[in-house]
């Protein structure tokens, strides 16, 4: 049992999956936790089997992030519980639809909880993470933030939305302590699949990564220090690659003149 206490831990969608994995894995790294989830059932089970087997203060807090008050009430945790050094913004649902053939609702629905509600939580932390000079936040985004043309449309592009926050939240809060890390897991072996409308069965077995392993790769990606993390990509590489080029960019992406490839004269002035 580790005794070694690192403050606490918020996760949501901890009940199953991916973020009760990140529950086990950082109450065995010295976090309390509280744990978010709509299911307070398995929730609680979570918890009750993690003080046991951990000796940790853990939490389960139900909740359904697409709800209004669900979601102030961990808003207002977030900002009031001065323990609190890392949220791992794991919740999120998605679609594989094409989106021709998907339900505007349930896009919405998507939207909601993996842009909206991840939104309000980031900011509800962000000032006591800069306060105290100390914080985590861990975003999971996906694959598609960067391949949006693999799964339906509006989830990689709530994923791209992931990526581009987490890359400005970097940007403005590394020099006051707090870090960020973007996690983006490829095809993962949890229920996320059936939900989405393709059981994890029906998908190619080789590109499926355990669940377990995923989560192990990502923490590994924390304790080095990546700020994006891909548990698959065995060439680290070529992201580095693809980010110098991203970058390399800025400085011609706003200029007075179209670029001189598109033989544009501007008039006089």
């Amino acid at each position: 049992m580790n005794q070694e206490h690192l403050g606490t831990a918020l996760i949501t969608g901890a009940s199953t999956g991916i973020g009760a994995l990140y529950a086990e894995r950082l109450a065995a790294r010295g976090y309390d936790l509280v744990l978010v989830a709509r299911n307070g059932e398995r929730l609680q089970a979570l918890a009750a089997r993690l003080r046991s087997s951990t000796g940790r203060v853990v939490r389960a807090v139900p909740a359904d992030l697409n709800r209004e008050t669900d979601l102030a009430g961990i808003e207002t945790l977030l900002r009031e519980d001065s323990t609190i050094t890392m949220l791992v913004n794991n919740a999120g649902v998605g679609a594989t639809a094409p989106l021709l053939d998907s339900d505007i609702v349930k896009m919405q629905d998507i939207i909601a909880l993996n842009v909206i509600a991840l939104t309000r939580l980031t900011y509800a932390a962000a000032p006591g993470f800069v306060a105290r000079g100390r914080g985590t936040f861990i975003n999971i985004a996906s694959v598609v933030a960067i391949a949006p043309e693999i799964l339906n449309g509006v989830y990689g592009a709530t994923k791209a939305y992931v990526l581009a926050l987490s890359h400005s939240l970097r940007h403005e809060l590394a020099a006051k302590g707090v870090r960020v890390q973007a996690v983006l897991p490829g095809a993962t072996a949890t229920d996320f699949w059936k939900v989405a409308g393709t059981p994890v069965e029906y998908l190619p077995q080789e590109i499926v990564m355990r669940a377990d392993a995923m989560v192990d790769a990502a923490l590994a990606g924390l304790d080095a220090g990546e700020f994006v993390t891909i548990p698959a990509l065995e060439d680290g590489a070529k992201y580095h690659a693809y980010e110098a080029a991203r970058v390399a960019m800025h400085a011609e992406l706003s200029t007075a003149v179209p670029a001189t490839r598109y033989g544009i004269t501007p008039a006089a002035a």
